[in-house]
This record gives structure tokens, sequence and C-alpha cells, in this order.
């Protein structure tokens, strides 16, 4: 029970890896809300919290409108008081070489994956802030936020942006006892990977390939990087702030 009392909410708790960190802090004590685009999946993952004896509350919302964000804090704090753990997960991927990436395109993609993080982190530290026990705050960024990776420069260049986000703000609040850490997933077996592997002309070939690129020589599970998403939230990593933790099959590690 290592989140035990602790107001923890997850952004992307719909699906994959932002569902699987909901239903692990549930399981490790922490009352959860999870927020999602589609109601029935964050409905889903909430009545699953509840049902195994948790407590949770489910929001909809979209990260990118920062009314959503507002209104995603104001009744967290109205149900639980305040919120300790913030896990920015909320993304979207978009695959195009740069010269046929649309204005539209990017500013989508860097709007809800680094815009989205900095409005739901700024909202958060006002409440850490007002409640003065300090807090956390887990980024979830990407491999590619580490490498580059042909074809899809948008995303890559917001995961990259919520690493330079986590070493800013964990040098900023640290004085006020507020911890911000970063994980780097490698691709992982989450809908939102499955739906792009289902694009490509050999779904199969495409998959394998993925898996022999990184030296464990497979994906990822939800469930292995929620695991270390909440290691980062947890007391145990109370000396750590500012650390980017790659959790990709060693594939950054070439």
């Amino acid at each position: 029970m290592r989140l035990s009392g602790k107001v923890v909410l997850v952004t992307g708790a719909g699906a994959g890896i932002g569902r699987a960190a909901t239903l692990m802090m549930a399981k490790e004590g922490a009352r959860v809300v999870g927020v999602g685009l589609t109601p029935e999946r964050v409905n889903a993952c909430i009545k699953e919290v509840e049902a195994a004896g948790g407590e949770g509350l489910a929001l909809v919302a979209d990260v990118a409108q920062e009314q959503d964000v507002d209104r995603v804090v104001g009744e967290t704090v109205r149900r639980f008081g305040r919120i300790d753990v913030l896990v920015n997960n909320a993304g979207i991927y978009h695959k195009a070489a740069v010269q046929s990436t649309s204005l539209a395109d990017w500013q989508r993609v860097l709007q809800v994956n680094l815009t989205g993080a900095f409005l739901c982190a700024k909202r958060c530290i006002q409440e850490m802030l007002r409640t003065g026990s300090g807090g956390v705050i887990v980024n979830v960024s990407s491999e590619a936020g580490l490498v580059g990776i042909p074809g899809q420069v948008a995303y890559n260049v917001s995961k990259a942006g919520m690493i330079a986000l986590t070493r800013s703000l964990a040098v900023e609040l640290a004085p006020y006892g507020i911890r911000v850490n970063c994980v780097c997933p490698g691709t992982t077996w989450t809908p939102l990977v499955e739906q792009a592997i289902s694009k490509e002309s050999d779904p199969v070939a495409a998959r394998k390939a993925l898996e022999e690129a990184r030296p464990l020589n497979r994906l990822g599970r939800p469930e292995e990087i929620a695991a270390s998403i909440v290691h980062l939230a947890a007391d145990e990593s109370a000396y750590a702030t500012g650390a980017v933790l790659a959790v990709d099959g060693g594939y950054t590690a070439r």
C-alpha cells in the first residue's frame, strides 16, 4: 500500500499505460481520478477500481483545453480535497515524414502531448502549493523523446519537450517539496500502438521489426510501464527528482 491515502490524477486513463497505472495505483491504496476523452473507457476503468474495493472518480476531458483542465482539477479537489500525484500520460500519435506533416497535425500533437502536460502540471502544482504538503508529478514521455525516430517528427518533438518540462519543473519546485520525474517507455502493446501497426501494409512484419529493434526482442506491456510510474510516485523514490527513466527493452542503450 505504497500510496495509501494519496489522491492521484491520471490523464489518458481509459486505455493502455494510463489504465494500467490507474488500476495499479488504486491497488497501492490511492484514491484515483481517471481522466480520458472516451467516456466508456474511462468509466470502465474506474468501475474496475471500485469493484476491487478502491475509490475513484471518472472525468471526461481534453487536456489540450485549459477550461477542461480547470474543471478536472476543480472536481477532483471538491471530491477529495487535494491532489498528491499527477500522472501526465495523455497523448496522441501521428506518423508522417516532416515534409508531409501539416501545420494542423503538428499543432494538435504538440497541444495534446506537451501543452496538455503543461496545463495539467500548472493547475495541479497550484493545488499542491495551496495545501503545502508537497506532491509528485510523473510525466510519461517516450523513447522517441530520447532519440530521433524517422517519420514521426511531431511526436518526437512533443516527447522531447516533456523531458525538458520535467527537468525545468524539478529544479523550480524542489524547494516546495514537489518532485517531478519522467518515464520514457519503449514501444508498448497498447491500443494506440496496435492501431498504428494495423495501418501498415504488413502489420505482422511491422510488429516484428519493432520487436527486433530492441535487445529484449519484444514489446513492452502496459503493466511494466505502470510499475515504474508507481515507483517514481511512491515515497521510496523520495530522493529522485528530475530523473528520466528509460523503460524500453534496451532500445536507447545501443
